[in-house]
């Protein structure tokens, strides 16, 4: 079945390919976009520009204005309703820009204020490629209203950073022909080679907000591959030479944390103070390449993980938020699918300590939340050669954990090990930077002591990888190798092996065993794709990747599960030429089939989904998806392979225009299972408010309903062997996120983020496992009838053979769970850089009554509650050097 429906599936593909190559768009006109370039000059004697917004400085009459933006979004290749001009000077130390934005109805400008990195209202912006990759560029962005936005572009447009936060200088006006702006940008704050003339790659883009315009200096064709590959060129920078950028940022930080207090506890007394102060550096050591380095970093100003609750055993995936190892992260990014799998996962650096202190005599424990990290550094950059490249390196300290026991004695016992963490990532562009090969290279290193002997002692990594495009990069192919090594003792191998992610142990899987006299495990993985990405209104990808059972790369990395080979394929057909209805659409099919490394089918799932965006710029996203009979290997944790009923799900959502001041967007999920045998329920809620220029307000509302007969209980042992144990449950959660900005002035801000959430599940009809994979519900399991089971002290007594003696128990597995979180942040920049931060944070975590409705949680949980509080204040000063 297999190797006949991946055939067929890409003899689909050649054909599709094979027309794409002789295809004219109906749309647009593809391949025929003329490239640009603009020829800047030296401001030679002149005196710089000031920084004002008013351009009538003699330095700009060294050049010409250059103008006939186009029209890119929603009506490609078409006049803008108003026009922009852009100049461009230089002299040794800075690039100075000033962009002319006409507008007829100038008291109509969108002026709305928001944080760093906002992007609302009326902008302009300009991209460089300084490395003249056609990759990677820089993006400086400035509304009218004056608030700033910088980004790194890298993967040809697919991905913007805005972590990337520049020292740069600008200023906006407003006159009778529209608004105006001025930039100054110094050099260092650019990468580019050591040559006599430099060739950059430009762009710049225009949002006219009134129409939601976006109109662009270089045309770009509707259906162009991607974004840095399509810019345009400046020319004429001669004589300047690379700017070896230092920059020194030390912070103080002084933090009070209050919390009720717990009697006869010594460790919660009711508050914590701390004052701490540590230093961030950039070195350029040259001015391709640069030295970022932290020593004893805090992040108290990052938002709190959204709250989430996993049953299925898997460790629940979160954003990394932290600004050193979120800053460039795409040159470390060696993502193995198209999820969270990774060989680098930077969370890893300053976890939770992985050991415990509790043991049968303790009374109080001081556990960290997280390990010290001493300290870090990240060398990466891309030279004028096209190499790529990034070494981190970063050091935690060991942790110990106070305790007290019952008798009144105290000890520190160690709960995370010394460690070391490198990782190292090389890739070259060849070809005319249509093909790069890669590589990357982890280590984790543990000085390990007695009592964490179940951790790996070394874990190691790598990887090659390779991409090239073709025919004006319509096309291309992919692909990665890589493996993996953890050493360590026998128990922590053997951990290993009977971890969520492996499960060597379960019962029927006659390719993997448990050996608990092994030190290593070696494993393997790889992923290859085809596809095209550009050109004409088809776009598709088919590809396949695998992991065999013995990869483990968490590490340094995550990996949510091993013992995969999976294929997929989509097609996607995009409508770019507004018609008298919408904007834009496109309608998308996706199909992907798994199996594991012992040939068993465990998957196949379809999914077909379309958004179009409406003339009135609202828009409808519908979907629908498949999943065919499939079955789980560690559903039982352990335990045999599992059936899941065949479900069918589908989804709506809706929005209204995002610029209007009042804004929202509705959706509903739904879908169910074959006999009922679970099903899954979604609404969701967004508003945006924004009552005044300075103040808007977003929130997030989402309520999910998880009914399942065979949710997973336990495995208890009967007649010498073991029962799997599942029961129907119904399981809801309800989350709501609130976001409120306000903006003084673009460097002055206070924002709020808060978020409760809460989760119940409730059992009944407990059952057993009887054929695990039988076609019928009923014969998969075996309900309990009511003289076979008994509820007593928090536990229920099976007696399965009736004989009036209990056979074997397990705990109730009812459960509520409350969480709060909340930052109110004050943030002021006080000079280009340096900044003070003024926090407030809460917290609750709470475990409630899961026979209380949510009115009763919510009240009992979180209104009744007393929240820990923390209250810090930081400083930056960034030196300049």
């Amino acid at each position: 079945m297999f190797k006949s429906l991946f055939f067929f599936i890409i003899s689909i593909f050649v054909s599709l390919s094979l027309h794409a190559q002789v295809e004219t768009s109906s749309d647009t006109a593809d391949g025929n976009t003329k490239k640009r370039s603009y020829t800047t000059q030296s401001i030679g004697s002149e005196a710089a520009p000031t920084i004002d917004g008013i351009i009538d400085e003699k330095a700009w009459s060294k050049v010409q204005w250059t103008t006939d933006y186009v029209e890119n979004q929603p009506d490609n290749g078409t006049s803008p309703t108003e026009q922009t001009k852009m100049k461009i000077v230089y002299d040794a130390k800075n690039l100075y820009v000033a962009f002319r934005c006409y507008d007829a109805e100038p008291d109509e400008i969108v002026r709305r204020l928001s944080r760093r990195d906002g992007f609302e209202g009326d902008w302009v912006e300009l991209n460089i490629d300084s490395y003249n990759d056609n990759r990677t560029g820089f993006s400086f962005t400035i509304t009218a209203a004056g608030v700033k936005g910088d980004e790194f572009i890298s993967k040809n447009g697919n991905n913007w950073d805005g972590s990337w936060n520049p020292i740069w200088y600008v200023k906006t006006q407003i006159d009778a022909e529209g608004w105006t702006t001025e930039m100054r940008i110094p050099l260092s704050q650019l990468r580019f080679g050591n040559e006599e003339e430099q060739i950059w790659g430009i762009q710049s883009t225009r949002r006219y907000f009134r129409k939601e315009e976006r109109s662009l200096w270089q045309p770009v064709d509707a259906n162009a591959p991607g974004w840095v590959s399509e810019f345009g060129e400046l020319r004429g920078i001669k004589g300047i030479k690379p700017q070896k950028q230092l920059e020194i940022q030390p912070y103080a930080l002084t933090k009070l944390n209050s919390y009720e207090k717990e009697p006869g506890n010594p460790f919660r007394d009711g508050n914590d103070t701390r004052f701490t102060a540590g230093l961030d550096a950039k070195i350029g050591i040259t001015n391709d390449l640069t030295l970022d380095a932290t020593i004893n970093p805090d992040f108290g100003q990052v938002d709190a993980d959204p709250g989430a609750i996993a049953l299925d055993g898997f460790e629940i995936f979160f954003q990394e938020r932290r600004p050193f190892f979120v800053e460039n992260k795409n040159i470390f990014d060696y993502s193995i699918s198209g999820g969270s799998d990774n060989l680098f996962f930077s969370r890893r650096i300053g976890r939770s300590p992985q050991g415990s202190a509790f043991g049968p005599t303790t009374a109080y424990v001081d556990q960290p939340q997280n390990s010290t990290i001493l300290g870090a550094a990240k060398f990466s950059g891309k030279t004028k050669d096209g190499w790529s490249i990034g070494v981190l390196e970063s050091v935690t300290a060991k942790e110990y954990a106070g305790v007290i026991n019952e008798d009144g004695s105290e000890e520190e016992v160690l709960v995370e090990p010394l460690t070391n963490y490198l990782v190292g990532r090389l890739q070259k562009d060849f070809n005319n930077r249509n093909t790069y090969i890669g590589g990357i290279f982890t280590a984790t290193n543990r000085n390990l002591e007695d009592n964490l002997d179940f951790l790996h002692k070394n874990a190691y990594s790598g990887g090659l990888d390779f991409k090239h495009n073709w025919n004006d990069r319509n096309y291309y192919v992919e692909g990665k190798a890589f493996l993996s090594q953890v050493n360590g003792s026998e128990e922590a191998i053997e951990r290993t092996q009977r971890s969520i992610v492996h499960l060597f142990q379960r019962v029927g899987g006659s390719h993997v065993k448990v050996d608990s006299t092994r030190t290593s495990l070696t494993g393997t993985g790889g992923r290859m794709e085809f596809g095209k990405s550009g050109g004409g209104n088809w776009r598709y990808n088919i590809g396949g990747s695998w992991r065999s059972p013995e990869l483990e790369l968490n590490d340094i990395g995550f990996l949510r599960q091993a013992d995969d080979i999976n294929q997929y394929a989509g097609v996607t057909r995009v409508f770019n030429k507004p018609t008298s209805w919408y904007r834009r659409a496109n309608v998308r099919v996706y199909q992907s089939l798994n199996y594991d490394f012992e040939g068993n089918y465990n998957s196949l799932f379809y999914q077909l989904v379309g958004y179009v965006n409406f003339k009135n710029n609202w828009f409808a996203e519908a979907g629908s998806e498949n999943n065919a009979t499939r079955f789980d290997n560690s559903e039982l944790r352990g335990g045999p392979r599992f059936r899941r009923n065949g479900d069918h799900l589908g989804f709506l959502y809706v929005g209204t225009d995002s610029r209007k001041k009042f804004s929202t967007t509705l959706g509903y999920v739904y879908g169910q299972a074959t006999e009922k045998n679970y099903s899954f329920t979604r609404y969701e809620v967004r508003f945006n408010y924004q009552p005044l220029n300075a103040l808007s307000l977003s929130m997030t509302t989402k309520y999910e309903s998880r009914p399942d007969k065979t949710q997973y209980v336990d495995q208890p042992i009967f007649n010498g062997s073991k029962r799997y144990v599942t029961g129907e449950i119904d399981q809801e959660t309800i989350s709501t996120t609130l976001r409120v900005n306000y903006t003084i002035n673009p460097n002055l801000t206070i924002q709020y983020y808060g978020q409760p959430f809460i989760a119940r599940g409730k059992y009944r009809n407990f059952n057993y496992v009887n054929d695990p994979i039988a076609k019928s519900l009923r014969d998969r399991v075996t309900l309990y009838d009511t003289n076979q089971i008994s509820f007593e002290e928090d536990s229920y007594l099976v007696d399965e053979n009736r004989d009036g003696t209990t056979d074997y128990s397990f705990r109730n597995p009812d459960f509520a769970f409350v969480q709060f979180r909340s930052n109110l942040v004050l943030r002021w920049e006080y000079i280009p850089g340096s900044e003070v931060f003024f926090v407030w944070s809460q917290g609750i975590n709470g475990l409630g009554d899961s026979m209380n409705d949510f009115n009763k949680i919510v009240d009992n949980q979180l209104f009744r509650k007393r929240p820990q509080n923390t209250f810090l204040i930081k400083a930056t000063y960034r030196f300049v050097l």
